[in-house]
């Protein structure tokens, strides 16, 4: 074996040869392997492309969702006890034609769930939802923060 690559024979597979046409692939045979699940195991990719942000401000908790394409009937709020706020739905897979030819399939399907804990000072009882543009928001109000009473005490002597 010649580390010195063979430009004239065309056989270049030696794996000290830099200019070796054989390179290992870490990925190689990775997307087949993903292409092979059942499908349930591929709508798992909706649950984690559910992107959620929170934000506090001083009078609420505001969640805002991206979830293009879904209609308010197809997400789902909910308030569970112990101040579990929960959004849901389910992102449905598009009709396929047996004459259809797929090149690339990208946007996820399936279901989604997202649980958030929210802190005590969380009216849960007030907590409001709209949909608008592919947007979700959800406003949960926040309760006062009681200052302790101060009490001036008169120093005798």
């Amino acid at each position: 074996m010649s580390i010195i690559p063979s430009f004239f024979t065309g056989s270049r597979s030696n794996i000290f040869d830099p200019f070796s046409s054989e390179i290992w692939d870490p990925f190689q045979g990775f997307f087949s392997i993903i292409n092979n699940l059942p499908e349930s195991s591929r709508e798992t990719t909706a649950i984690a492309n559910t992107r959620i942000d929170w934000k506090e401000t001083p009078e609420a908790h505001v969640f805002k969702a991206d979830l293009p394409g879904l209609k308010k009937e197809e997400v789902k709020v909910e308030v569970e006890e112990g101040r579990v706020l929960q959004i849901s739905g389910e992102r449905s897979r598009e009709n396929e034609e047996k004459n259809d030819k797929w090149h690339r399939v990208e946007r996820s399907s399936g279901k989604f769930l997202r649980r958030f804990r929210l802190p005590e000072n969380a009216k849960m009882d007030q907590v409001k939802a709209a949909m608008e543009n592919g947007v979700l928001t959800v406003t949960v109000p926040k309760a006062e923060v009681k200052k302790p009473a101060v009490k001036a005490i008169d120093i005798s002597g």
